[in-house]
């Protein structure tokens, strides 16, 4: 019976399988330019805020998307600024920016695997101000 259930789950699209870990699941799969949602919103990520940027002016209509192009400006464009300041600070700013890097690649690269899973994956503050900015446009 349960080889039954698991071969039922399997068989669904992903467009039906429940919400899991606290994740929603993005529901609706259409965008204004005719991509797949998870591809559009993982395009929000690959040259960070401009992308970003690019998909705002682009996306009308899908949520998902345009929350992905909001995290994504206002995470890589926090992270540019911040590592624009640091440069211009000897030695102390220098290592920090150091360090930073590396952080800055690992949360580039989990943002785009969570959004083409199709996933809102909110990053702590960032995520809050993005949907925050999305209800207000609403």
């Amino acid at each position: 019976m349960m080889e039954e259930e698991n071969k039922e789950a399997k068989d669904q699209p992903l467009a039906e399988v429940e919400p899991n870990d606290g994740d929603k699941e993005a529901n609706n799969n259409k965008t204004s330019s005719g991509m797949d949602q998870n591809v559009a919103a993982l395009l929000t990520y690959v040259l960070g805020f401009i992308t970003g940027i690019i998909f705002m002016f682009l996306e009308k209509e899908n949520r998902f998307v345009r929350f992905h192009a909001l995290q994504s400006i206002i995470t890589f464009g926090g992270l540019f600024i911040l590592n624009f300041i640091l440069t211009a600070i000897p030695i102390i700013g220098w290592l920090i920016g150091i360090l930073l890097a590396p952080l800055s690649i690992i949360i580039w690269i989990l943002l785009m695997v969570k959004a083409y899973q199709g996933k809102y994956f909110k990053l702590p503050i960032v995520g809050k101000l993005a949907d925050e900015q999305l209800n207000k446009q609403s």
